[in-house]
């Protein structure tokens, strides 16, 4: 077996989009100051047609990150060959600066689920995720990295912590690691945890790539505060709060602004991309100042 040593990602340590159909024209046109854009792979798996021609156009001028949304990593059967052939035929024709997965499942025997769904932290479902992480991989000949969750649900099952969880599948399999920190903040509110104690634990030197992105926000049964991974809002302050907390830790990343429902104008997607420019500037000069 090839391994996948950790490397640094090929993204630039700059604000990422994701590249939406409704703005290509605009992209292309005025070409502007964002570092990187992501695709979601499932996007562009047709042989051929306009998605291609534009995002070819794109990918020209811009580095590419592809993330996948149906691998279902964690899933109990297989993976699905057919689908590893056409991610792989994605990546040998756009040499993406990175790819990326879901620590997650939505497939079980023939039937597909519209969803991301979550896995009980057991020794069984780790050695099912480092040999599926091994298989992509392999027939991808590229390095991945592999998305934390966001959860609504525990599982009475999970004997190993999450951080624990995501830190052995990237030793067993050389893997990297993409750091969502809307998904830290859901998660953590969800589960009455402290999100800031979990980026103080998260192995950073692992991480290629964070998301940034909004939530919703609801009530549980019980009146409590109940937090849904939307991708359809601005990203809140305390989340940014959040990532400016692990840029202390971590130092500049690579980090994509997700905004996939609601999709607004462009020129609101770019002032979040400055904001995090604007973030990821000033880490970097404290950290100047500090080795002055």
């Amino acid at each position: 077996m090839t391994r996948f040593d950790e490397r640094e990602t090929g993204l630039p340590r700059r604000s990422g989009l994701g590249l939406k159909p409704e703005h290509y024209q605009s992209i292309n046109d005025g070409e502007p100051d964002v570092g990187f854009f992501e695709v979601h792979a499932e996007n562009y798996m047709g042989a051929g047609g306009p998605p291609h021609r534009w995002l070819e156009t794109i990918a020209a001028k811009y580095p590419l990150s592809l993330h996948g949304v149906a691998l279902s990593i964690g899933a109990a059967g297989p993976l699905d060959k057919a689908h590893l052939a056409r991610l792989r035929t994605l990546v040998e024709r756009y040499r993406p600066a990175s790819f990326s997965e879901h620590l997650a499942w939505s497939t079980h025997d023939t039937g597909f689920l519209n969803d991301l769904l979550p896995l009980p932290y057991t020794d069984e479902t780790l050695q099912r995720v480092c040999d599926h992480v091994d298989e992509t991989q392999q027939a991808l000949g590229c390095r991945m990295l592999l998305e934390n969750p966001s959860t609504y649900v525990l599982f009475e099952e999970s004997t190993i912590d999450e951080i624990d969880f995501l830190t052995a599948i990237s030793d067993r399999t050389g893997c990297g690691l993409l750091l969502d920190v809307n998904n830290v903040m859901v998660s953590a509110v969800n589960h009455r945890l402290d999100p800031y104690a979990y980026l103080d634990r998260f192995p950073v030197e692992r991480v290629g790539e964070v998301h940034l992105a909004g939530y919703d926000e609801a009530q549980d049964g019980a009146g409590d505060r109940l937090l849904i991974d939307a991708h359809a809002t601005e990203v809140k302050d305390d989340v940014f709060a959040l990532y400016e907390h692990l840029l202390r830790r971590a130092g500049p990343l690579p980090t994509l602004v997700e905004w996939d429902n609601d999709v607004p104008a462009f020129d609101v997607l770019h002032a979040e991309a400055r904001r995090v420019d604007g973030a990821l500037a000033a880490e970097a000069a404290r950290r100047n100042a500090r080795a002055a």
